[in-house]
């Protein structure tokens, strides 16, 4: 009896594994599908967002779902805190390393709420004690320029969103919860890319965020289905020819 139990545990144990690598193939082929209906939709936002002529004031409604508003052209009143600006470090253009300069510009509105303004590239210069003077303007302006996502990293270090604790302050990525702290003042939770024809910028060429295209997430999900077909074609292979066997 003990044999047949035995015999019968070797028997299920090829099940079990074909049924566990069946699922997992299966699970990462429909991860891969979900993923290419998410850039679909991501693909079909930034081509409204670049494609529309409608001019957003900020002045009026200002929300933080960065996915209905990114790309899309603003304008506001108000006034830039020049006395409390952000150089976003290891930024990159023509092959020179530089800063982004995100200074906070505060609405004129009741509730005063304030949106940083990537104002553009300065290149670093040799001593990096020095930072590059980025002075701006006091007084009331209008603010034209796009909405869009806060530059991202490639690989986020701890404590990389910690700013520095002089003015302007340097950090390598922004997080504007915790800026707003910093600053005493809320903070969206996106930016605004100064129109390049707008006054008190620097080197200014905004792109368009290139990603995996949906295709190649559909590419993937088929070869994650193809291999579990040939497992299934493999595992019924092997139960007939064992059942002949016996």
């Amino acid at each position: 009896m003990q044999g047949y139990n035995s015999q019968m545990k070797l028997k299920k144990l090829p099940i079990f594994l074909y049924l566990c690598t069946l699922s997992l193939l299966i699970a990462l082929g429909m991860w891969q599908l979900g993923r290419a209906e998410q850039k679909r939709n991501f693909f079909e936002q930034q081509k409204q967002g670049l494609a529309s002529t409608e001019v957003l004031d900020l002045s009026n409604s200002i929300e933080d779902n960065i996915n209905s508003l990114r790309y899309k052209k603003v304008q506001t009143v108000g006034h830039y805190d020049k006395a409390h600006q952000f150089l976003l470090d290891n930024q990159i253009t023509s092959g020179k390393v530089g800063y982004l300069v995100m200074t906070p510009f505060i609405m004129d509105r009741p509730s005063k709420a304030a949106v940083l303004v990537n104002r553009g590239w300065v290149p670093l210069n040799q001593d990096r004690s020095q930072l590059p003077d980025i002075n701006i303007i006091n007084g009331k302006v209008t603010l034209k320029g796009r909405i869009n996502n806060f530059p991202g990293v490639g690989i986020k270090l701890a404590g990389a969103e910690i700013p520095t604790s002089g003015w302007p302050s340097v950090l390598q990525v922004i997080d504007a919860r915790v800026l707003s702290e910093k600053l005493g003042y809320p903070v969206a939770a996106f930016q605004i890319e100064l129109d390049k024809e707008s006054p008190e910028g620097f080197k200014r060429e905004w792109q368009v965020t290139t990603i995996m295209p949906p295709e190649q997430h559909i590419a993937y999900a088929v070869q994650w289905f193809a291999l579990a077909a040939t497992l299934t074609a493999l595992f019924f292979w092997y139960s007939i020819k064992r059942s002949k066997d016996e």
